[in-house]
């Protein structure tokens, strides 16, 4: 089991034993009673397990087709309106009566994903047992993609019938395959709201009925209704942690509950704005704070958790990925992005991060927001704070400052704000707990970026590194029932290349996979493209000899106190934490077996830092 729910009367395991949950007595601590003897305890929420943890499984979100991704997505939006009322049996007849399906289809794909809280579990699972099946042909996928814009968006409003009829014409005129109707049906549902109207009934119509003003944000009614997201670069330089010598300003990726203004999770690191930052501050968002607070040794309450309903986004690229739209729709998180050049519409995260400006132009170190304000002051001469130093006063700021003290807009502190939401007033109900999700890897992986890559007798190769691992063995030249070559799906954290995560399609689980080499050193993504880039300069080949003799060679350099530019030093702190890599890596000297391989584990990195 991925995810559960706590509420009044949920079942749960505390200390290997089964409890009902009596109350919930705040954000941090329940209230149970203990089954066999009515024996009652609090319990801390982060110590109880789901008691039924049937480690359900799911297919890879990432490698479906479109027509399997767009028919979980039409399921889910089936059970949407069922998912908190699934005792209300009028009510699932209903919505199986309108959309033609039977009580116990809806029931089926009910349970189907309640066990994961994953979109992806609702994906019919192939039923030639073969995998590989292959996409829309590039071809037909413009023909489609190009009738729907000059058909269906555009202010006659045609039918979906104007749409197909085209598509059939052109395909047939091309020699191509008609794709199915509901095909070309899928596509359109999967446009955005705003968009659909906007192109058919137009702006005026589209800003009036969906687009949130300055002031008021409908549907933000509870918390994790609607979560915006946005970047800045930080006033500050910060130094190194070795020399303690200047490195640069930071990029902060940040998110904010619209509700309560709790801000929810961040991402801090030397780069700007990018998929894999925006991935790692949703995760952040998602998870549990316990671990994160107990890595700094800060003792601070930070009770968010849980899925949003909606991200409210700027129309920045970072944010237009396909790897974190699916991403998105796998957890049920709708995007809904902002009109170009219109920055009322995400006036709380940037009122927010102009709070968090002010307050850093206290620290030493700041650059002010302007040449005029800084005037005289020497801000790399005055520099103090490292990458680390700051993310623990980020986190000191926003548990003990900005979340306790009185925000204008709501009269209230966004803490106060964010419980009445969870546990009601004496007017209004509470929205409850969020689900809380059991495996924290699994998480952040699901918002990584991935490769496509086939396994060979050698294991895989990935920018000039090999990998291997014996779990790699039973997909060695794979083919699909094209007997084309199969490709595999792999990701890394851009921190760390030394590992791969394989997702294994039969198992549906991830594996670590290290190097082939286990002798050689860790590095970051960023290093790696520092050596790769030497090597070239030298005019011979890139492979994975030269790459690691021109890393030994940077090391050595920098070794050496040839570490004056920021250049240089700014790499330093992207550096991950070796020590603890070498030696896990050591004690894979003898050949492992799948059956002994444990599936991914939690890696103890500093969660925001750029290591």
């Amino acid at each position: 089991m991925n995810h559960f729910p706590i509420t009044a009367r949920s079942v749960v395991s505390y200390e290997g034993r089964q409890y009902h949950v009596k109350a919930l007595l705040d954000m941090r601590r329940l209230l149970l009673e203990r089954m066999e003897d009515d024996h009652i305890v609090v319990a801390a929420v982060d110590d109880v397990l789901p008691v039924y943890a049937n480690d359900a499984k799911t297919p890879s979100f990432e490698l479906a087709t479109d027509e399997q991704w767009a028919t979980a997505n039409n399921r889910f939006a089936l059970l949407k309106p069922i998912l908190d009322k699934r005792t209300d049996g009028a009510l699932i007849k209903q919505v199986a009566r309108e959309h033609k399906v039977s009580p116990s289809t809806l029931y089926r794909w009910l349970e189907r994903y309640e066990a994961t809280g994953l979109v992806a579990s609702l994906m019919d699972k192939p039923r030639n047992g073969g995998r590989g099946k292959p996409r829309l042909a590039p071809e037909i996928d413009a023909i489609v993609q190009q009738a729907i814009k000059e058909e269906y968006l555009t202010e006659q409003r045609k039918p979906l019938a104007k749409v197909h009829q085209r598509v059939v014409s052109q395909c047939r005129r091309a020699g191509l395959q008609v794709p199915h109707p509901n095909t070309i049906r899928n596509r359109i549902r999967q446009l955005t709201e705003y968009n659909r109207l906007r192109y058919r009934y137009g702006k005026a119509v589209a800003d009036d009925q969906l687009a949130p003003h300055k002031g008021s944000f409908p549907g933000a009614d509870f918390p994790l209704a609607f979560v915006q997201i946005d970047h800045t670069k930080l006033d500050i330089e910060l130094v190194d942690e070795i020399q303690r010598l200047p490195v640069g300003r930071p990029w902060i990726t940040m998110a904010i509950d619209v509700f309560s203004r709790m801000v929810v999770g961040f991402y801090v690191s030397f780069d700007p704005p990018g998929a894999m930052g925006t991935g790692m501050c949703i995760a952040n968002a998602i998870l549990p704070k316990e671990q994160i607070l107990a890595l700094h040794d800060l003792g601070g309450e930070w009770p968010c958790w849980g899925v949003m309903r909606t991200l409210h986004l700027d129309n920045a690229r970072e944010f237009h990925g396909t790897m974190l739209k699916r991403a998105c729709e796998q957890y049920g998180i709708e995007l809904n992005w902002r009109p170009v050049a219109t920055p009322r519409y995400g006036g709380h995260i940037e009122r927010y991060l102009g709070t968090v400006l002010e307050e850093i132009h206290t620290l030493p170190g700041t650059t002010f927001s302007s040449v005029a304000e800084r005037g005289d002051y020497e801000s790399e001469e005055k520099a103090a704070l490292t990458l680390r130093e700051l993310e623990k006063w980020l986190l000191t700021f926003i548990t003990d400052v900005y979340h306790k003290r009185e925000h204008s807009s709501l009269g209230m502190a966004p803490l106060e704000r964010y419980k009445q939401g969870v546990f009601g007033t004496d007017t209004t109900s509470g929205s409850g707990l969020p689900f809380r999700f059991m495996s924290e890897e699994k998480v952040r992986l699901d918002f990584m970026p991935f490769e496509e890559r086939t396994v060979q007798e050698y294991g895989v190769l990935i920018d000039h590194i090999y990998y291997y691992h014996d779990v790699l063995r039973r997909w060695i030249k794979t083919t699909d029932k094209y007997k084309r070559r199969q490709k595999l799906l792999f990701k890394r954290d851009p921190r760390d290349v030394s590992i791969v995560y394989f997702y294994d399609p039969e198992l549906e689980q991830y594996f670590a996979i290290p190097y082939r080499d286990t002798s050689r050193p860790p590095m970051s993504i960023w290093e790696h493209r520092e050596a790769v880039r030497r090597v070239r300069a030298q005019n011979i080949p890139v492979d994975e000899e030269h790459i690691f003799a021109a890393y030994e060679a940077m090391r050595h350099i920098e070794e050496q106190a040839v570490k004056q530019t920021k250049e240089v030093r700014r790499r330093n702190q992207r550096q991950p934490v070796h020590a603890s890599r070498l030696a896990f890596l050591a004690t894979e000297k003898e050949p492992v077996t799948q059956e002994s391989l444990p599936a991914v584990q939690p890696r103890h990195y500093t969660p925001f830092g750029d290591l």
